[in-house]
């Protein structure tokens, strides 16, 4: 008999997104605004000014590509700037860059939280400039929840006039010093795509500080109509909105974020204990108690020299022989056939745990009977 599939990260539903869903067939918002937008919109909002954060506008999106592609116009990227980003992250990270003719620049991760990697930001940044480059934003994210070195990235930023783009695609529910991820960039961007922590099925947010932005970003989303009684336009638009029916869906959600963020942090405390006493893994933790992550997928790194030759790879296949889904961490950017011939500035930290780290399944809905079958399967490898 096929063993049932355990996933990387599937979705969680709580219970209440179809009430919403519900709502918005019944008045017939069945379109790309309507009051489950506006809610959303205001849940997020709610969430991520709790402590002391300040005050944020969230801009309801597609994507979050698409909310860091306005992000990136809105801060007057065009053909021929270049933007610094994270070398270790998902495609989407740096896609936008390149959609407005402008150059990625990639940097390297530091050892601690495997994001950007402050020391060689600042290289990058005098050896760009000695050139003459025009660099208009800093690309930071916080890989797998975890919050990457925030005051150490600003203060190089403020230093050189760069403004930081925070890609918190992977970390609501993640804080530094008490303070919500989402909220320390001069933009930030949410992804509320299928895997993550919760969803809206696809879509996204842009976090902006100020009601003018969002108003921009809101434009430009909705094809940068003018204000007229006719269809008029004076910008180049795009078709970003985030749909009232998908807004439910993310409303419900929002009612159990913080759940889905024990959830996951349960997942971690079980593969803390599991590789407590076994040699040559290493479950990533935060580094000080200043950092507070979501854990939206546990990280392990493997070193076949201490686990008698177990490597990386072989412990995969062993999952997969399961149906269990692992996988690699995100293959660095600067080694993507796509951007082979960008700049990058690093000493291969991120290539390092590329080949030997791995993602476990991490989600919140998995029960005690997946987890007992996720430990046998890492045990019984290893023992081989």
């Amino acid at each position: 008999m096929n063993k049932d599939k355990i996933w990387l990260s599937s979705p969680h539903m709580g219970g209440n997104e179809l009430n919403y869903i519900n709502e918005a067939f019944a008045e017939n918002w069945i379109a790309p605004l309507g009051p489950n937008v506006t809610g959303f919109e205001n849940d997020i909002k709610d969430y991520l000014i709790s402590g002391t954060s300040g005050e944020v506008e969230v801009a309801a999106l597609s994507s979050g590509t698409a909310a860091l592609h306005l992000a990136l116009i809105l801060l007057g990227v065009e053909r021929g700037d270049e933007v610094l980003c994270q070398s270790m992250t998902f495609a989407a990270s740096a896609n936008p860059i390149t959609y407005l003719g402008a150059t990625p620049v990639f940097i390297d991760s530091e050892a601690d939280t495997l994001n950007l990697c402050p020391e060689q930001l600042e290289i990058a940044i005098k050896d760009r400039m000695s050139q003459g480059k025009k660099l208009k934003a800093i690309i930071a994210v916080h890989l797998y929840g975890m919050p990457y070195k925030i005051d150490e990235v600003r203060i190089i930023a403020d230093k050189y006039g760069i403004p930081v783009v925070e890609d918190s695609a992977e970390s609501l529910g993640s804080t530094y010093k008490g303070i919500n991820c989402g909220t320390f960039g001069d933009f930030s961007i949410l992804s509320f795509n299928g895997n993550k922590i919760i969803t809206t099925s696809g879509g996204g947010a842009l976090i902006t500080k100020n009601i003018d932005s969002k108003k921009k970003a809101i434009f430009l989303a909705t094809q940068a109509r003018d204000e007229a009684p006719h269809y008029q336009h004076s910008e180049i638009g795009y078709n970003y909105r985030l749909s009232n029916i998908s807004a439910g869906i993310g409303r419900g959600q929002m009612e159990v974020l913080d759940k889905r963020v024990k959830g996951r942090r349960d997942m971690f405390q079980f593969y803390v204990n599991l590789f407590r006493d076994i040699a040559g893994v290493r479950v990533f933790e935060e580094p000080t108690e200043d950092y507070f992550s979501n854990h939206w997928l546990t990280i392990i790194k493997v070193d076949e020299n201490e686990t008698g030759g177990v490597s990386r790879e072989d412990l995969r296949n062993c999952m997969d022989l399961e149906n269990i889904e692992c996988r690699p961490l995100w293959k660095p950017m600067h080694m993507q056939p796509v951007f082979k011939d960008k700049p990058y500035y690093g000493t291969g930290i991120a290539e390092e745990m590329f080949k030997n780290g791995l993602c476990l399944p991490s989600g919140s809905n998995l029960l005690n009977k997946d987890r007992e079958r996720i430990a046998q399967t890492i045990l019984n490898c290893l023992k081989k």
